[in-house]
């Protein structure tokens, strides 16, 4: 038992030994030169082959890993700090950049609220509309509902009822849409934005637009404005589906995207070459996949790669690392 306890440890120290020359990059040589022993001796001691005074290599080996150990400490305190030091360097990533898209947006939103009249926003998926519209949402008196396909009209009702604060009622969907108007009616100079508004609409059933409108017909004038927001097809989907509410929208908003120039000022703080700025502005620009969304999910990525590497210019090879786990 003895004999197996003392062969593990010496396996163990081998270990130690042969992973530290690795991290060091040093060699039997330099090694045999810390220890005090031959080079010979050194590489006999570490394939297992030394039939000489172990103890004497052992005891030259620990107190190397010793001075090893703390060398390494050192280093990446020293890493540490100056990866620090160089984020410190790195501007920090703008949470909402004022594109025509961005404020446009936003001004819509305003009208809507100040006016309580009814507004509509499109534009392809990625753009930043649902961005803008939260940032808005933040805003008093105003309430944020994302729909999906599933919702149905008590799911919409109840979900209009959350935002505004209200507890859960129940009843029929007409009672509880009496509520919402009741609300509204008392607490005049709210802003409803309705995201993903086009999931509400199939062809084979309009109840939950129509439920809106009937929000809109039923709240006293002047107390409530609503935004309809989603892809482009919504507007038409509208118009086909329920012309009634469409001839009522008073202001509208199609996206058109980020331009060269908004990319590159968004940029300008930062270190980086020629040919990873036109690679971006690729990304947020090009017709067929280029949006918001994808420029700023690689520089999100980009960011992290910089402060992980302590690097501060956004090179094309740093771009190409950041897209290896995305799907462009």
């Amino acid at each position: 038992m003895e004999a197996a306890l003392a062969y593990t440890q010496e396996k163990d120290l081998r270990d130690e030994v042969n992973e530290m020359k690795e991290i060091l990059n040093c060699k039997n040589p330099e090694l045999a030169l810390h220890v005090g022993v031959s080079r010979s001796t050194i590489s006999q001691y570490l394939n297992g082959n030394y039939v000489g005074n172990v103890d004497k290599v052992e005891t030259g080996l620990r107190a190397w890993l010793e001075k090893a150990r703390q060398e390494v400490a050192k280093q990446e305190v020293v890493r540490a700090e100056a990866i620090q030091e160089r984020n410190s360097i790195l501007p920090e990533k703008t949470q909402y950049f004022e594109s025509s898209d961005y404020v446009s947006v936003i001004g819509l939103c305003r009208m809507c609220q100040e006016e309580a009249a009814l507004g509509i926003v499109v534009g392809r998926s990625g753009y930043g509309k649902t961005h803008a519209l939260r940032k808005y949402a933040k805003l008093p008196r105003v309430a944020y509902v994302e729909c999906n396909e599933a919702m149905n009209q008590k799911d919409l009702i109840r979900r209009i009822e959350q935002s505004l604060g209200l507890p859960k009622s129940y009843g029929s969907i007409d009672e509880r849409m009496g509520h919402v108007v009741e609300f509204f009616n008392y607490n005049q100079g709210y802003l409803l934005i309705i995201d993903e508004a086009d999931k509400l609409i199939t062809k084979y059933t309009q109840k939950k637009i129509e439920l809106l409108r009937n929000i809109t017909d039923a709240a006293e004038a002047g107390t409530v404005g609503i935004v309809l927001a989603g892809e482009p097809a919504l507007e038409s989907m509208i118009k086909s589906y329920d012309e009634r509410f469409a001839n009522r929208m008073d202001f509208g908003y199609k996206l058109h995207g980020l331009t060269k120039k908004e990319v590159e000022k968004y940029l300008e703080k930062y270190e980086i070459e020629e040919s990873a700025l036109n690679e971006l502005v690729l990304r947020a620009c090009n017709g067929r996949t280029g949006c918001f969304r994808l420029f700023d999910r690689t520089l999100n990525n980009i960011m992290r790669i910089l402060r992980e590497s302590g690097q501060t210019r956004i090179t094309l090879q740093v771009i190409k690392e950041a897209s290896r786990m995305m799907i462009l």
